[in-house]
This record gives structure tokens, sequence and C-alpha cells, in this order.
């Protein structure tokens, strides 16, 4: 098997795992605090891989920006701003708003790497962010509870965004490093800005007395697979993919999240949803032109 079959592979597990983490982290955040998990799940994800990421540690002082950006934008904005917003709106809307992020990779790659831009690709991404926007205001079209589920979906658009940086900027340096020395190092420089909000919610009542298999899910699954697992094989396959590519894999996500969501959290699509999703995804498949991309598809095909 190639390394492009085994990267599709790899990527298809990662997102299969976050798809699942919406759900999942959405019970546990009813039990443990944002900032707290957060820490814990990265520090905790850190110190796993240590032993097998210590002897490639060393990197150049140049691209310590770019580790920068990578752990700042994919690590420590997504997931504050994930947390967040899955506290607030239902789980399934972020992976469908998630879904999204192919339109901002394709904006990135026209704007910072110079591809070449098409009237489809600008007619699909206008579609897929009117797709976007039915997501964020269908509380108010649903007349429900509109402000936090408002703000947590436009909490979820800004978790996107740091996603689309994040695999933008893998591009410049994933091409020199192994993926668990640039995952170890996102790992642990997103600790260090999640810790002082960490010691913030520590004064608050103790979480630990009251933690029950809510909180300990949240914290096996952050560490183990959310964390070490899927950003390990999201690091491995972005490096033997193409930037546009890779977002591709998040139409997963959402099949993942509402298969969980439904008998985890009680949480159904709404035709309004539906709509939204069909929106997004009906401006994707217009901007890439070929149904054919689709990674169960790439991975029978691509040689």
């Amino acid at each position: 098997m190639t390394k492009h079959k085994l990267a599709i592979i790899a990527l298809i597990i990662a997102n299969i795992i976050w798809g699942a983490a919406s759900p999942i982290f959405k019970l546990s955040l009813q039990n443990i605090t944002p900032f707290t998990l957060a820490f814990i799940r990265f520090f905790g994800a850190a110190i796993l891989i240590l032993p097998f990421a210590y002897n490639h540690l060393s990197f150049d002082k140049k691209d310590l920006k770019y580790l920068l950006i990578l752990s700042l934008s994919g690590v420590s904005v997504n997931i504050i701003f994930f947390f967040l917003g899955i506290q607030r709106a239902p789980s399934i809307n972020a992976p469908i708003i998630a879904s999204s992020g192919p339109v901002f990779i394709m904006l990135g790659g026209i704007f910072f790497l110079k591809e070449k831009i098409k009237l489809k690709m600008i007619l699909g991404m206008l579609l897929s962010l009117l797709g976007v926007m039915v997501i964020i205001g269908k509380p108010l079209l649903e007349n429900h509870n509109t402000e936090p589920a408002v703000m947590g979906n436009i909490f979820l658009v800004i978790a996107t965004l740091g996603s689309v940086i994040h695999a933008i900027s893998s591009k410049e340096i994933m091409h020199k490093y192994k993926a668990i020395t640039v995952t170890f190092w996102s790992f642990l420089i997103a600790s260090c800005t999640f810790f002082p909000l960490f010691v913030y919610e520590s004064f608050q009542p103790a979480w630990m007395t009251n933690i029950d298999y809510r909180g300990v899910l949240g914290i096996v699954f952050g560490i183990v697979f959310s964390s070490a697992i899927a950003y390990l094989l999201y690091q491995w396959g972005l490096k033997e993919t193409e930037v546009q590519e890779v977002g591709l894999f998040a139409y997963i996500d959402p099949v993942a999240a509402l298969l969980l969501a439904i008998p985890l959290l009680g949480e159904y699509p709404t035709p309004l949803f539906f709509v939204g999703s069909i929106l997004i995804f009906g401006g994707l498949f217009i901007s890439e032109g070929r149904i054919h991309w689709h990674p169960i598809h790439k991975l029978k095909h691509k040689s």
C-alpha cells in the first residue's frame, strides 16, 4: 500500500474520531470546566507521546514562528472556541460548520499559495457560506432560545478558521519534520496558553470532588483518542496529501457526530439543519467539481 493510501486511511480515522468528539465533549462539559479539560487533555497528550517524540524534538529556530502559528491556530484558538461553541449550540452543528473548512482553505490557497481561481469555485464558496449562515441563524428562524445558540455557532465558525490556518501553515514545515515532532510541540505550546485559564478555573468550586463518568470520559477520550492518536494521524496524513485534499475528509465528521449525538445527547437534526447542510456540501461539490474527491473513492483509486 502506498504512502498516499495510508495517509488517506489516517485522515479518515482522524476525522471519525473528531466527528465523535463534539457529542462526547458536550457531554463531558456538563461535568468539567472547558479550560480545565483543554489543559488536561493536551498536556496529558504531550506527556503521553513524549517517549515516542524524545529523539525527534529538535527543530530549526527559524521555524519556531510556524510552530507557534500551528499550535495557536490549530489547537489553542480551535479548541477554546470549539468548547465554548458546543456548550451553547447543539453538538451536531460543530462538524457541519467545520465542513465549510474547505471553502476557507480554497480562499487561503488562492490568496496565500497563489492557486488558480475559477468561477465555479466562487459560486460554490458563496453557496457554502450561505449554508453556514443558515446554520448560524437557525435558532432565530426556529424561534428558539437564540442568544446562546447563535453565539455558540459563531464560536464554532471561529474554531473552524483556526483549523484552516493550521492546515495552510502546516505545509510550510511538515516536509521538514516528523509528524510526532510537530504534534508534540503543538500540544506543549497550546498547554501553556491553556494553563492560566486552567488556574483561573481552579479557584472555582473544585471539580475533582464532583467529577463523574462524563468528566472522566472527556479526559480519557481527549488525551488518548482526540489528541494523541487523531492529531498524529492528521499531521502525518497532512504531510502526505495536498492542502485542498485535507478539508475534504471533513465530510466524515457530521455522520460520526450525528450517529453518536442522537443516542448520547438526544440531539436530532431539524429541517433547517438539513437545508444548511445541503447548501454547504452542495457548494463544496460545485467548487470541487468532482464527487470522486470523496475520501473513500480516493482510497480505492489513487495510486
